[in-house]
């Protein structure tokens, strides 16, 4: 069991910030001021939501899920649809592709008796498989936009001598999906290796044996794969699409 960690240690952590502020101040590089922020910002929004998991592992479990389930989705969504600005429909369609994709993963977890539907286990994990589909379809989009931007005259070309749109796009869409699984593939070969992933490492400081805190973190690491490939894959032929017209023409998406 870990010693449970004072105010005065709590307090001391500004060190630790003092660090990259230091290396940043030395090497001109201008971010002193955003790491501050952001880590006085990642220190309070993490205090609150302690106080909010308090207050929602207290109420029926279906009602406390649903409530901080809603709140994480549309976060995601709004936090992803950055990537793709001008690309129309964006956020309706990427908070459904969210919640298909957690909905999916929770029926799996459930339905294998893998966790109770308690908040206590259903949010923590859920909340990474939500961050991770956020990040994944992050990039795909932005992905998306550069590829298609760049390869303009060959699918331009393409559509010319016949082909649809779907043929022209296919290698483009391989390349997007294959880029936003790249770093969860990477993660998984050198997990337990490189790094002790954080849910394992959370239960073993909190005195779970390793092999059960092992066992966990199989489940969401695997988790956290499928619900990665399947939100950039999902994103990336729903959204391929708006690049054309009714005609099959391409477009030039306008950002706003």
């Amino acid at each position: 069991m870990a010693p449970e960690i004072s105010n005065l240690s709590m307090f001391l952590l500004i060190f630790f910030v003092l660090i990259p502020v230091s290396l940043s101040y030395i090497y001109s590089l201008g971010l002193s001021k955003s790491i501050a922020w952001s880590s006085f910002r990642g220190v309070v929004q993490l205090f609150l939501i302690g106080y909010v998991l308090t207050y929602l592992f207290s109420l029926p479990p279906l009602l406390g899920i649903s409530l901080m389930l809603f709140v994480m989705v549309t976060v995601a969504t709004f936090h992803a649809s950055k990537k793709g600005t001008g690309i129309p429909y964006l956020r309706p369609v990427i908070f459904i592709v969210i919640v298909s994709v957690q909905l999916l993963i929770l029926a799996m977890w459930l339905g294998f008796d893998m966790i109770n539907f308690q908040p206590d286990q259903v949010i923590p994990m859920s909340g990474m498989v939500i961050g991770n589909s956020m990040i994944a379809i992050g990039l795909a989009l932005e992905r998306m936009k550069s590829e298609f931007k760049e390869a303009k005259g060959k699918i331009v070309a393409a559509l010319a001598l016949g082909a649809k749109p779907d043929q022209a796009s296919t290698i483009l869409i391989r390349k997007i999906v294959k880029a936003a699984m790249i770093p969860n593939v990477d993660g998984l070969k050198t997990i337990g290796l490189v790094q002790l992933p954080g849910m394992m490492t959370g239960l073993i400081l909190g005195g779970v044996e390793p092999i059960e805190a092992i066992r966990y973190q199989i489940v969401i690491s695997l988790s956290i794969f499928a619900s990665v490939s399947l939100a950039a894959m999902l994103v990336t032929i729903i959204f391929y699409r708006f690049f054309f017209n009714k005609n099959q023409q391409m477009l030039t998406l306008d950002e706003k």
